[in-house]
């Protein structure tokens, strides 16, 4: 359906059928900071591609970006929802302390928020997610922002922040949080000593609404990224979050048709297990609620991020960490 993207997340359909991909870009010339992965440098790389009649157009461009070397892996806009009446909810990662914007030229300084615009016009910021992990830091542990996912429920705004391990609520400039996904203890890779168990972060990924009125929150899990860990997790706001499935492994994307919640795996053997200079393989799933096994639906996609479905088929973005060579592909469901 798409190729030559950079760095492509979520992916979403407008009311009137086209499908909207955000891509986080390939960063710049700087200036350079030390981000959660090593050093990035700024540049408007990021961009937002719609694909309408089959045929792909970058509809907003010149978006802040951050990348290491060779623009792999960059921070940027993550994830767009588009309203009826062409207005958009647009995230654009982080993925570090808050105060390093600072550093950062002018429009640097939307990474980490919430854009509201009307397309083909560029955004204004609608909610400082990075600014509210600062003051709150609702998981306790350190301060670090990376919004990737927003979804319009109920006419409310709903976003993933996987730097806060977090669900929040954006209304105009406020922004409230919904959920914190806690650590939970696994056990230690082989490589370090003595054996036994250690913390493991959620790192919330993706939230979509279900057909229940629900929202659902997928995770990627933090470090050690053991396989067969992600949960997919059910929130009611006022309500403790429950968990609807287990068993995946580094989720990234989820997407419901009916009743049926499909997800993407983005490393289906874990990122532990990906060589040096590889990317991973992933899968797209048909989940099965309360069990731990799932239907594979296609698997060996590389590096799958984002899905979206519309009629019989699923939308992939597929090498979700790479610069030039991104794609979105069609999946029979």
């Amino acid at each position: 359906m798409a190729d030559g993207l950079n760095n492509p997340r979520q992916l979403s359909f407008a009311p009137n059928g086209d499908l909207y991909i955000a891509e986080a870009g390939t960063g710049g010339v700087g200036p350079c900071l030390d981000g959660d992965e090593g050093e990035v440098c700024y540049g408007r790389t990021g961009s937002v591609t719609r694909i309408r009649g089959g045929v792909a157009t970058r509809v907003l461009t010149r978006l802040p970006s951050l990348a290491g070397a060779g623009g792999f892996g960059a921070s940027g806009p993550s994830d767009i929802a588009v309203r009826r009446n062409g207005t958009y909810l647009l995230t654009l990662g982080l993925g570090s302390d808050p105060a390093t914007r600072a550093t950062l030229p002018g429009p640097a300084r939307q990474l980490g928020t919430v854009l509201v615009g009307t397309l083909p016009a560029a955004g204004g910021v609608g909610g400082d997610l990075a600014a509210h992990e600062a003051a709150d830091d609702p998981d306790g542990q350190g301060i670090d922002s990376n919004p990737t996912s927003v979804e319009i429920v109920g006419g409310k705004n709903y976003v993933i922040d996987a730097g806060a391990n977090a669900l929040l609520r954006q209304s105009g400039s406020a922004i409230s949080t919904v959920s914190v996904f806690e650590n939970r203890m696994v056990p230690k890779p082989p490589f370090l000593p003595p054996p036994g168990l250690m913390p493991m972060q959620s790192v919330p990924t993706t939230v979509v609404g279900g057909p229940d009125g629900a929202l659902y929150v997928s995770e990627l899990t933090g470090f050690p990224f053991p396989a067969g860990e992600a949960r997919i997790w059910r929130v009611v706001p006022g309500s403790a979050p429950t968990v609807y499935a287990s068993g995946l492994t580094n989720v990234t994307g989820l997407a419901f048709a009916g009743r049926t919640l499909y997800a993407v795996e983005f490393s289906s053997a874990g990122l532990l297990t990906v060589p040096e200079g590889e990317v991973p393989t992933g899968s797209l799933l048909r989940i099965t609620p309360g069990a731990s096994r799932h239907t594979v639906i296609a698997g060996g996609l590389t590096a799958p991020y984002g899905v979206a479905i519309r009629g019989g088929s699923a939308y992939v973005t597929t090498c979700g960490l790479c610069a030039g060579i991104g794609g979105v592909v069609k999946i029979g469901r």
